[in-house]
């Protein structure tokens, strides 16, 4: 089956846009509030949401994470290749505070679970959300829904959702691709 496009370029700046305004209508100043990516691929929708909410709230301050989730998974010893983490980048800590927790594709849920268990490192946060770009909604092993969501898809067991980002591939674009053989 040939890939085919969920969303060009055009469409996801103008989510990326909307979920920014989204989060600014829900917490206004940001002062109590921190935007973090899940290394490797949420950091980049987190980047851009959190430079659009600096401006649109005019706060240049707001706390900005990535976080990486590496050894926080509960599959990471099943593989036979030594693991290469990558890093996090929290210079603060997030103690009572709300937390943004951002991702490109929600799929089983297992990121996510990783990500808060990985959080906690830094300290307990007041609040935590999920916003994320892509929602594999029917495909959750964990009981983990986004708060905001980009886009939400159906797929099947053999498809995969590929997010292309202009920093990493030279473009913008969500794919969806069909994997053969793939149970």
């Amino acid at each position: 089956m040939e890939p085919k496009v969920l969303l060009t370029a055009d469409r996801m700046a103008v989510m990326i846009q909307r979920m920014a305004y989204e989060l600014y209508e829900n917490y206004t100043d940001f002062d109590n509030t921190a935007i973090i990516g899940i290394q490797p691929r949420g950091t980049i929708f987190a980047k851009r949401v959190h430079t659009m909410l600096q401006e649109i709230s005019g706060n240049s301050n707001i706390q900005f994470g990535e976080l990486d989730v590496t050894f926080h998974r509960d599959d990471f010893r099943r593989g036979n290749e030594p693991l290469t983490p990558n890093i996090n980048s929290m210079n603060f800590i997030i103690e009572d505070k709300q937390v943004i927790l951002m991702d490109d594709v929600l799929y089983t849920g297992r990121s996510i679970r990783a990500a808060m268990d990985a959080l906690t490192a830094y300290g307990r946060p007041s609040k935590v959300e999920l916003a994320v770009l892509i929602d594999r909604r029917y495909s959750r092993e964990l009981p983990i829904e986004p708060d905001y969501t980009g886009e939400a898809v159906d797929t099947r067991a053999n498809d995969k959702v590929k997010v292309e980002w202009q920093e990493k591939n030279g473009n913008d674009c969500v794919w969806l691709l069909t994997v053969e053989g793939k149970k």
